[in-house]
C-alpha cells in the first residue's frame, strides 16, 4: 500500500526541525548506503550528533505515536532512528530497494515499510520527486512540508535529480506487526470501516462483529 499522510508534523514541529537542521553538519550520504545503493546514491545526510538527534527523534516519534492514520496503516512494532537527507542541485538517488534488515548499532529488525517525510515546501525546489514503482506503473510523490508517504520497503524507487533549490526529508523504516503488505492494506481498510461504525452505531450487532473480526485478524496475521 502506498499511502500519503497529511500533517505528520504541525507548523511548530516543522519549524523546530528545520531550525535544528539549519545549524547542523551534513556528510556524504554514501556513508550509510549498502554496496548496491552506494553506486546510485548522491545526497547528504545529517551527521548524528547525540543531542540534536535526541531532540529530532523526540519530535518525530511523538508525532507518529499520535497519528492515527500512520498507526492504523503501519501497525508498527519497531522503528529505525530517522535519517535526515539533503539534496542540493544536481543530487539524486537512483533506482534501489531499501535494505531488508536494518539496525547497525542497535537491535536488528526487518524493514517492512519505508516512510519519507517532506520537510520543505515543494515550491522551494525543482525536481526531487520520489518515484515509486508500483504494479500500476511509476508513482511520483512530492508533498507539502510536514506531509509523509509510506510504501512497502520492497518497492523499487528513486529520487529524481534536484535541479534547483534544496530538498530536505526525513526517512524512517518500520517493522510491522503484520509482515504481509496485502494483509496490512486489508486491515487498514477494515479498520476505517470499523472506526466509522464504532462512532455511528457502537451498540449495533454489525459493529460488534466487525470489531471482533478486525481484532482476530490482527491476532491471526501478527508474527510478533
Amino acid at each position: 500500500m502506498l499511502l500519503e499522510i497529511a500533517r505528520v508534523l504541525n507548523e511548530a514541529q516543522l519549524a523546530k526541525v528545520n531550525e535544528i537542521l539549519a545549524g547542523s553538519e551534513f556528510v556524504d550520504g554514501k556513508l550509510s548506503a549498502g554496496m548496491a545503493a552506494r553506486q546510485v546514491k548522491l545526497n547528504e545526510e545529517l551527521k548524528k550528533e547525540p543531542k540534536q538527534m535526541e531532540l529530532l527523534l523526540r519530535i518525530l516519534v511523538s508525532s507518529l505515536a499520535h497519528n492515527k492514520i500512520f498507526n492504523s496503516a503501519a501497525l508498527p512494532y519497531r522503528m529505525a532512528d530517522p535519517i535526515f537527507a539533503r539534496y542540493r542541485a544536481g543530487m539524486h538517488y537512483g533506482d534501489h530497494v531499501d535494505d531488508a534488515i536494518m539496525g547497525k548499532s542497535g537491535p536488528r529488525f526487518r524493514s517492512d515499510i519505508s516512510m519519507t517525510l517532506f520537510l520543505r515546501d515543494p515550491e522551494s525546489y525543482q525536481g526531487g520527486e520520489l518515484v515509486i514503482r508500483t504494479s500500476f506503473g511509476a508513482r511520483k510523490v512530492k508533498l507539502a512540508a510536514g506531509d509523509a508517504v509510506i510504501y512497502p520497503s520492497s518497492s523499487l524507487h528513486h529520487v529524481a535529480e534536484v535541479t534547483a533549490g534544496e530538498r530536505m526529508v526525513a526517512l524512517l523504516w518500520v517493522q510491522s506487526h503484520v509482515r504481509d503488505p496485502a494483509r496490512r492494506e486489508l486491515l487498514y481498510e477494515l479498520n476505517q470501516a470499523r472506526e466509522q461504525l464504532l462512532q455511528q452505531a457502537p451498540e449495533d450487532e454489525t459493529t460488534k462483529l466487525v470489531d471482533r473480526s478486525f481484532s482476530n485478524l490482527v491476532r491471526m496475521w501478527s508474527d510478533v
